[in-house]
This record gives C-alpha cells, structure tokens and sequence, in this order.
C-alpha cells in the first residue's frame, strides 16, 4: 500500500501557472503522478503541461473532479484562503508548501480541515513520495532524481527537514533499503500532520514495516512518538535521529518549528523519552540505513 497518496489518487494543483507552480507540476507529473487539473484565478482555458487551468476549485472539480489532494504554490498571505476553498470543495488533503504562513491560518485551516474530515500535510513543507507510485509537492527536484533517490520498499520516513528527508531516503535507497512513505511533515511550530500523527497512519499500514524518524530540538512532536509507543498505538521498529544536539536554551535551530525553553523541547530530553519507549536513536545520520537493516534482518521482513 503506502500512506496518504499512491498511483490512484487524483490531485488538483492550486497556483499551477506561477513560476513554482509549473516547475513542481512538472515533477509531479513526470514522476506518474495523477495530475488532473490546476488553478489560477483568472487563468481559465489555459494548460500546464496538459493539465488544465480553471477560475476556482469548486469550477474545478465540477469539471474535472473530483480530487483526493490539493496541493498549494501560492504566496503566503493566499494560503489561507486557498485551502478553505480546497476543503470546502471536499479535498481530504492539503499539501501546504509554502514558508512565513501566518500561524493565525494555519490554525484557521486546522479547525476547518477537522470540521471537514480532512487532513493537511504544512506547511513549509517538501511535500511527500511514495516511491514508485506519486510525488506530491517538490521532493526530489526532478523526476529522474526522485526516481534515483527513492525506492519503494518497507520502510517509512518522517522528518521535520526538507534537506534531511531527502538525504536519509537517499542514504537508505543506496543502502539497498526501500521506502513505502517518506512524509517531510514541515518545518514550522504548527504543522497539519505531526510526527504522532504520520507514525499513526504507518501504523496501520501493511507495506510499512519500521520507520526512521528525523526529529529536531523544539516543539513536543517526538516525546509524544515515545507516548504512543508507551500507549501501545505505534508498535513497529523506529529508528531516530535527532538534530540540535549543541543548541542552547532559547537558541532558535534550523527553523521555526525548533527552538528550546529552558528543557521543554531539547535534545535531551527527547532522546531520554525516546530510548524509554524502546526506539534507536542514533548519535549521527549515516548510522541510521545500519540500525534499520539490522532491525529487518532480525525480523526476518524483507529489506
């Protein structure tokens, strides 16, 4: 299977005719992505790529619809807007891209994508893969690169960085370890789907059998991992990695979603929580596609 997309999942592009828009449809379709239709207000009747242009969603999906995932090049201040109209025209996923979105929206869009049922990946985000099946957002860069870095297999990955997601799926696709899922959750304080909540679905998922998790300092994303575990809601194998070993109290580290106070949020304190729930974390990156090839191999699962 795999999580959130696959092969099957029809997806609008919001902000499809800018600059960022085009570059990442192209990736997306290039890489077999369904891409079925994109908007621009005031752009109707044009095309990207073959994937036709309309006025609003709600014209879209009339249209051409109806879509699983909506996902949002547009600016900032736009966002907002943007993913309530995506919502209300029924879309159950947001791929939120954009940096600097005011966490007053983000938290507007939160309410509304519970009220709706539905689920929003942001923002400040690369987006996700499922190798060999979809790419959503702009993980990879280019077609031929994501189908380079990124394997499909058993394991799944959540990270908190854009580069790090990347990077760990690459070391563990040169590794000879496949991937079912790698989800980059985003890089803010406020994030739609958190860590908890992406080891939640992997949970459930039967391709899935470990996942890597890269965590940073800042934010309780990673001590709540340990608390599922502890609860028995997340049982399969983590492997994780936390950056921001050397970041002091009140350092801000990377981006907005990892910055310590006093000891909520830090380096120790994660791992501490982490290792008492029973996941392997490891001291640098380029241990982590060793941790989860042993971890297969004692199981026996298939790498």
């Amino acid at each position: 299977m795999a999580i959130l997309v696959d092969e099957t999942s029809r997806v609008l592009v919001q902000g499809i005719t800018g600059r960022e828009g085009q570059v990442r449809t192209r990736l997306m379709k290039d890489y077999g992505t369904c891409v079925a239709a994109g908007v621009t207000p005031g752009k109707k009747g044009q095309d990207v790529y073959g994937i036709p242009v309309y006025d609003s969603v709600e014209e879209a999906a009339e249209q051409a619809g109806p879509f699983d995932v909506s996902v949002i090049f547009v600016r900032a201040a736009l966002v907002k807007n943007a993913a309530l109209e995506a919502l209300d025209a029924g879309v159950k996923l947001l791929v939120i891209v954009p940096d600097r979105v005011p966490i007053y929206d983000v938290l507007e869009i939160s309410a509304r994508a519970q009220e709706k049922d539905a689920r929003f990946v942001g923002p400040n985000t690369l987006g996700l893969v499922s190798p060999g099946k979809a790419v959503l957002g702009m993980i990879g860069g280019r077609a031929e690169q994501a189908r380079d870095w990124f394997r499909p297999g058993v394991v799944g990955v959540s990270s908190r960085s854009g580069g790090m997601t990347s990077a760990i799926s690459y070391y563990l696709t040169s590794a000879g370890v496949g991937q079912s899922t790698i989800v980059h959750v985003g890089g803010d304080a406020v994030v739609g789907l958190s860590h908890p909540e992406v080891m939640e679905l992997f949970e459930r998922d039967e391709q899935t059998r470990a996942v890597v998790m890269f965590g940073e300092i800042g934010t309780s994303q990673e001590e709540r991992v340990a608390d599922l575990i502890l609860q028995g809601k997340f049982n399969k194998p983590l492997v994780a990695y936390i950056g921001g070993k050397a970041a002091k109290s009140g350092t801000r580290f990377s981006h907005a979603g990892a910055i310590v106070e006093g000891s909520r949020g830090s380096y120790a304190e994660k791992v501490e929580r982490l290792r008492s729930a029973g996941v392997v974390v490891v001291d640098a990156v380029a241990e982590i596609p060793g941790a989860v090839k042993n971890i297969l191999e004692e199981r026996r699962d298939t790498i």
